[in-house]
């Protein structure tokens, strides 16, 4: 007898133990995806691609290959720093813009 109880209450033990623990919640960790960061490429992607809006086709493409290319940027030729340096200097007159061109110009 005392064997049947013991047999009872290990087999009670075993079927309720498993019917608990199936109710445990899940590991956080089932979701990996959601936790992760964006690479550096997906990071790249999603500027280019804002950078990209209302471009089509051909022109589209050419921009992505070039925003995506790790190739860094030519350097800005004399003609693109004037002009940069021009719309800067708005406002400036005399000795103060001529100072500042020059600065803006040896960058």
């Amino acid at each position: 007898m005392k064997k049947f109880l013991a047999l009872t209450t290990l087999g009670f033990a075993c079927a309720f133990g498993t019917a608990w623990a199936a109710d445990a919640p899940a590991p956080v960790a089932a979701t990996p995806a959601a936790a992760k960061a964006p690479t550096k490429q997906q990071s790249k992607m999603k500027t280019c691609n804002a950078d990209a809006k209302g471009m089509k086709g051909d022109e589209r493409k050419a921009f992505m290959k070039t925003c995506l290319s790790n190739k860094p940027e030519a350097e800005a030729t004399q003609q693109s720093k004037m002009k940069t340096c021009n719309a800067e200097a708005a406002g400036k007159k005399g000795a103060e813009r001529k100072a500042f061109m020059s600065e803006c110009l040896k960058k």
